[in-house]
């Protein structure tokens, strides 16, 4: 399972397997530079398992709903957050009205829900909003420690 990135410098479409997902990469077509995912991906199941069980760096998922206030409210901090943190983690979007199969896997009960994944395991999980800062802090706190 891989993402479909389009190239900013000459269009074409390239599939980015999820464990690659945080890093700069070269366009198939015409070599430009593709940067690391700086936006949330929109996760459907498969999408999901591939960049939780292969991302070498910690994973955030924001649990939300279209019809969600406070879910509408964090998605700007959750955006930023996939800006700020582009190469250092990677962040997925999950729709609990269309794949609650995902949220009832991890106990979802109420959203927004955030969890960090780290070498595909729970690291942290949050209901309500939170700001950018804090989100940042849980992933940084999630990454594997260099060596």
């Amino acid at each position: 399972m891989a993402m479909i990135r389009a190239c900013a410098n000459c269009g074409q479409k390239n599939r980015i397997p999820g464990k690659f997902l945080a890093n700069t990469g070269r366009c198939g077509a015409c070599k430009a530079p593709l940067p690391p995912m700086a936006e949330p991906i929109a996760a459907d199941e498969a999408i999901f398992d591939e960049v939780i069980q292969n991302a070498p760096v910690p994973v955030l998922v924001d649990f939300w709903a279209a019809w969600c206030g406070p879910c509408r409210m964090a998605a700007p901090e959750v955006a930023r957050t996939a800006a700020d943190m582009a190469g250092k983690a990677v962040v997925l979007k999950v729709d609990t009205e269309e794949y609650p199969q995902l949220a009832a896997r991890f106990n979802v009960r109420g959203i927004p829900n955030f969890v960090v994944f780290s070498g595909g395991r729970v690291v942290m999980q949050q209901p309500g909003a939170v700001n950018h800062e804090q989100m940042e802090q849980w992933l940084r706190s999630a990454a594997p420690a260099s060596g």
